[in-house]
């Protein structure tokens, strides 16, 4: 009856130990000396890859502009194929450390139960291999078709839908490796693959928020309503869109903060830079003042910012003047609106604010505050003004009880 694959490996364990039990001090020594030096030795080489990889892969990593932080280092674009590289050098630096202890490890792998292992070696770093190349040939063409669109929004849709692709064309990779690594190995995949499939439909049952999640996700993308650089506001939460994965979306904040909502929680979702954006001033003015001359300003000022060198480039639309949009107990609500570049509205309403202030002012045109007058006291000046009654003959309220 032929060895099963653990016998075999238990029996070459066997005859190691019993050629190591059978050495000497001196040579035990010696052996332990050169031993390290291999060591050492597979640690330098390690380095020196470490270095020449990193030189290499900088020229060849995708790179989104704006994207990916300046300190992104090329070899976590393949964290798995250098961790592999490193694996062999020390294989090979065990095999030679093996050779000086008097082993030969070749026996056993020129056998059958080292045939296999070789095979398995080779289904893991073949499967690596595929995953890291098709993540980096994935991300290479998606940036590739996003730089060279005219379209502003198409760019941004193709930088979302990249790690989508790459994600579902990686899963499909580890998954065949995984069944092939089990078949090698010896167990049957047919009852496998059918105790999965049952699996699956027990747990799609018990899983319907994360189907629904994922659904919704696919249908987000491909209709086009969020994007990564979107602004967008879900519930209460709201900021910059910083990623969308396969089952969420991830807002950042202007304070940083990172709010992360499931697709099938963002039923509503209000885009603020989708083609384009707009920033609206409402002023309230006093009644006793000139109505026309403010809406004059309000012209004014946007006709200015459309002629600035720097805003005038963000701004799409000239500024319109709405006129009085309502009428309160103590103001005179004016409204205009500015129409600029998706993103762009902040900046440009800041200014525009600023200018209004301004000229607001140099025209006498207020808007209704309500204000207290406080004038400073001294301590001696309160206790004086309390004291006045008494000292003045004012009757003293009885007291309680």
């Amino acid at each position: 009856m032929k060895p099963s694959l653990a016998e075999q490996i238990l029996g070459f364990g066997d005859r190691a130990w019993t050629q190591l039990v059978h050495l000497d001090a001196r040579e035990t020594g010696i052996n332990a000396l050169v031993s390290a030096a291999v060591v050492l030795l597979a640690f330098g080489v390690i380095w020196l890859l470490k270095r020449g990889i990193d030189r290499l892969l900088a020229h060849f990593v995708a790179k989104a502009p704006g994207d990916l932080p300046e300190d992104s280092r090329a070899h976590k674009a393949a964290g798995l194929t250098w961790t592999l590289v490193r694996l062999a050098v020390l294989l090979a630096a065990a095999l030679m450390v093996m050779g000086v202890w008097g082993i030969d490890p070749w026996t056993f792998l020129s056998g059958d139960a080292g045939a296999r292992l070789v095979r398995l070696a080779l289904i893991v770093v073949l499967v690596s291999a595929l995953v890291e190349a098709s993540g980096f040939v994935i991300t290479r063409l998606v940036e590739g078709f996003a730089g060279r669109s005219a379209d502003l929004r198409r760019s941004a849709q193709l930088h979302t839908l990249a790690p989508l692709l790459r994600g579902s064309a990686q899963t499909v990779i580890i998954v065949i490796g995984l069944i092939t690594f089990l078949s090698e190995v010896g167990l049957k995949v047919g009852p496998i693959l059918a105790s999965a499939g049952v699996v699956g439909i027990a747990v799609g049952f018990g899983a319907q928020t994360l189907v629904k999640d994922f659904l919704t996700g696919l249908f987000l993308i491909a209709e086009d309503v969020v994007s990564v650089g979107d602004n967008v506001r879900i519930g209460q939460g709201a900021g910059t869109v910083e990623a969308m994965t396969l089952r969420t979306i991830r807002l950042r904040d202007a304070d940083g903060t990172l709010h992360i909502f499931p697709y099938s929680e963002a039923q509503v979702i209000h885009n603020r830079t989708k083609l384009f954006s707009s920033y609206v001033i409402e002023i309230p003015i006093s009644y006793d003042s000139d109505v026309d001359a403010a809406l004059a300003i309000l012209q004014r000022i946007g006709d200015d910012l459309a002629e600035d060198p720097e805003l005038g480039k963000l701004i799409t639309k000239p500024c319109e003047v709405m006129g009085v949009d309502r009428l309160t107990d103590n103001a005179v609500w004016l409204k205009a609106r500015v129409t600029t570049q998706p993103k762009w509205q902040w900046k440009v309403g800041r200014e525009f604010n600023r200018r209004l202030k301004n000229a607001l002012d140099e025209e006498g045109i207020f808007t209704p505050v309500k204000t207290t007058p406080v004038t400073p006291e001294s301590m001696e000046e309160q206790r004086a003004r309390l004291d006045e009654p008494r000292s003045s003959g004012a009757p003293e309220s009885p007291a309680p009880g």
